[in-house]
């Protein structure tokens, strides 16, 4: 989950605002039951996980979901403009502009009132301890308890972790001892998972040490965001969607070149059992106590990069305003949102879109060194502002309204921020700037105001294809309508992985691409709104249990490395066991 940390994010004031786990270690929280009832949830309806954690029991989602009377809310999905390393502060602003959303509905009183939550991504440990630290929002807008939720949690990815290692255990295991279904060696797909940074296990070679240690070959571990153990939970909608999608699985192909399931393996009531639990999304709140529903945690450059759907169902029946995240900008987790959750989910289309801007992410697409991007400069904002207006033109194109929020940092200029508001209203861009990080709700009453006004019209949302066009087809659509690619090229392993997948009658899923964060292109160096260039897809995997198959991109990998100065080397354990320094 992408964040803006303290270091980075804006204030308004003369004086040092707290550190972020200052102000988690000095919260005063909300009772997790009276948080639930805020949303009509009654004590039996959660399972607790201490004071301020909860899980929505099954019993309860089964309820809710099959109401033939339950009111659906509006559904507002943030996302951003191409970011920059550090991150736009996209978290921090759906924390924030629910908090603002929730504020306007208590000022309403009782008879005008409104329930608001938000629904976001569990965050993986790997970022937290790598190079974006906390994925938990920032400043006066985060989730808390926020050191929980950024580490162990509910022990929702040790599941999938765990799960996912059983199944590549079970792979093993019926290959050694007589390999029944004839599983060819040189075709396994399914790789192991762990959910930290760790570029050593990108490729390996298992089985050495003799006979009785399992099969020699090679193969590697993906960080478990990016499993499709992850996306498999998060898509499925139900306990036996689960436990079908889990079988579902394509692990490996036989000799003959047919597909080996989960299921073939006697996988899946396994992975299911661990999963039981993991399954259930979580319920906390953020600093002012908004209901928030976070659960799973794909990433969206390479996988769908949204919470999961049972957490985005249960906000939309329960709440009248619901604000979640797509993960990076609008290219990668937005598309894939609208082009595979809605599309398989219609009741998740959403009613208006936030992008959220800055400042410095529009100097780095004007031309500006990072180093410099605290220094003024008017003329890169407007280079830069092409980026912008594709982001704002790609939203459009699924009929969804688009809000432009300029998330304020510290270093930027008054100048600077009116400047911005200036050019985005010469192009007929609805844009605010917002303050979360510094004021909690206050900092985005006005942003509020905006998105209850777009909500309140009806929505045209479409997806950008059908499913059942071919796989080329929905790949030269994303290619050429969100990127701007004048050509998708294909390597000889994906046009034959191409074939495969035809054949065997998974042509009509959606499609979904492993892409670099940094550009519409898959090369991070081109910034701003390149146009003409080729998409090179060198590889396509299927996540047949997830739903969609994976078109990886460039030089993107399943496996983030660690940077130079990890998050980890700075952070601090107070003697009683609070946190004292995080990121």
């Amino acid at each position: 989950m992408e964040t803006a940390t303290t270091s980075t994010s804006s204030t308004t004031s003369s004086s040092p605002q707290p550190s972020d786990i200052d102000l988690a270690n000095n919260a005063t929280l909300r009772p997790i039951v009276e948080v639930a009832a805020e949303l009509g949830f009654a004590a039996d309806d959660i399972e607790s996980y201490g004071k301020y954690k909860a899980k929505i029991a099954y019993e309860t989602i089964e309820r809710i979901l099959s109401d033939k009377n339950k009111v659906r809310g509006k559904l507002i999905l943030v996302s951003a403009i191409t970011p920059t390393k550090a991150g736009e502060g996209k978290t921090t602003t759906s924390v924030g502009l629910a908090q603002a959303l929730r504020k306007r509905g208590k000022g309403r009183g009782l008879k005008g009132g409104f329930k608001v939550s938000v629904a976001l991504r569990e965050p993986s440990m790997g970022p937290v301890f790598g190079q974006k630290g906390g994925g938990t929002g920032g400043g006066y807008s985060q989730l808390m308890p926020m050191d929980d939720i950024n580490l162990h949690f509910n022990g929702d990815l040790h599941a999938i972790g765990a799960a996912n290692n059983l199944l590549a255990a079970l792979i093993d295991n019926h290959i050694h001892f007589g390999n029944a279904l004839s599983i060819d060696q040189r075709a396994i797909s399914f790789r192991r998972a762990m959910d930290m940074n760790d570029r050593s296990l990108r490729n390996l070679v298992q089985g050495l040490g003799g006979k009785a240690n399992g099969i020699v070959r090679e193969t590697g571990f993906d960080i478990t965001a990016a499993s499709e153990v992850m996306a498999t939970l998060c898509l499925a909608d139900s306990m036996a969607n689960l436990r079908e999608r889990l079988g579902n699985i394509v692990v490996a192909k036989s000799t003959a070149a047919a597909p080996v399931t989960a299921k073939q393996v006697d996988a899946a009531a396994a992975m299911a059992i661990i999963l039981k639990d993991a399954i259930k999304p979580n319920l906390v709140q953020t600093l002012d106590g908004t209901p928030a529903f976070v659960h799973g945690g794909p990433f969206a450059n390479i996988a769908h990069g949204t919470s999961s759907v049972l957490s985005g169902l249960l906000a939309l029946y329960t709440s009248d305003y619901v604000v979640t995240e797509a993960g990076f900008g609008a290219d990668l987790g937005l598309e894939k949102f609208c082009d595979i959750v809605a599309n398989l989910r219609p009741e998740l289309a959403p009613d208006a879109v936030v992008l959220v801007a800055t400042v410095k992410a529009l100097k780095l697409h004007g031309g500006v060194a990072e180093a410099d991007l605290s220094k003024h400069d008017l003329p890169a904002i407007e280079r830069g502002l092409c980026n912008l207006e594709r982001h704002v033109a790609n939203v459009q194109k699924f009929g969804v309204p688009a809000i432009v929020c300029v998330n304020k940092f510290a270093g930027d200029s008054e100048e600077e921020l009116a400047h911005l508001l200036a050019l985005c209203k010469t192009k007929g861009i609805d844009a605010i700037t917002a303050d979360v990080w510094a004021k909690g709700a206050e900092g985005a009453l006005e942003l509020a105001d905006l998105v209850m006004a777009q909500t309140a019209k009806p929505s045209k949302f479409a997806p950008l294809y059908k499913l059942d066009a071919p796989i080329k087809e929905k790949l030269a659509t994303v290619a050429s309508a969100i990127y701007g690619a004048a050509s998708v090229e294909y390597s000889n392993e994906a046009l034959k992985e191409l074939k495969w997948l035809d054949k065997n009658g998974y042509g009509n899923l959606p499609v979904c691409v492993a892409k670099t964060q940094y550009s519409f292109s898959d090369d991070p160096t081109l910034l701003g709104a390149p146009s003409g260039f080729k998409l090179n897809i060198r590889q396509l995997r299927l996540s047949a249990g997830a739903g969609f198959v994976v078109a990886i991109t460039g030089e993107i990998m399943t496996m983030p490395g660690l940077p130079k100065k990890p998050a980890s080397v700075v952070m601090e354990l107070r003697d009683d066991g609070k946190i004292a320094r995080f990121y």
